[in-house]
């Protein structure tokens, strides 16, 4: 009983993965267009905040060059998404180099005002996110970028 039970634990497991990695590869290979643009708006510094419908990841968009109080890592645009459940997670993705995940010690990402709807992509910069009922994807051009969820968390 122990066995069937591990075996069907693996098998969601691995069927989780492959939904994340199709999620990251379909944002990766289909161009904007084969999803409808949502349009954020952006504060007085360029930076922009959303959520995805449930409310469980957040999203913040800060433009190469940073802001007059925040600074990215490399100098260019970043993305960082925060997922509060189960975990809470923050995934980073800056101008170069791959995706990441790292510590949250404020756990406070990210106005509530503006949605990025199911099944719409924001362009934000260098990065496309898509987000999804499964999750949001969050990429570069270049094939870089993370996967969020419930389930899931995947930097590329």
């Amino acid at each position: 009983m122990f066995t069937a039970s591990r075996r069907r634990g693996n098998a969601l497991r691995s069927g989780l993965v492959i939904a994340g990695l199709v999620a990251l590869a379909g944002i990766l290979v289909l161009p904007a267009g084969a999803y409808d643009l949502q349009n954020l708006r952006s504060n007085s510094e360029g930076q922009v905040e959303f959520t995805t419908p449930s409310g469980n990841i957040g999203c913040i968009y800060t433009p190469a060059g940073g802001t007059s109080y925040y600074e990215t890592a490399d100098g260019l645009a970043e993305i960082q998404c925060d997922r509060v459940e189960p975990k809470y997670v923050r995934a980073i993705l800056g101008g170069k180099g791959a995706g990441y995940f790292a510590a949250a010690d404020d756990a406070s990402c990210c106005s509530l005002t503006q949605k990025l709807n199911y099944g719409k992509v924001a362009q934000l910069g260098p990065f496309q996110c898509l987000s999804e009922r499964t999750g949001l994807t969050c990429a570069r051009p270049d094939g870089h970028g993370f996967f969020l969820s419930k389930a899931l968390v995947q930097a590329k």
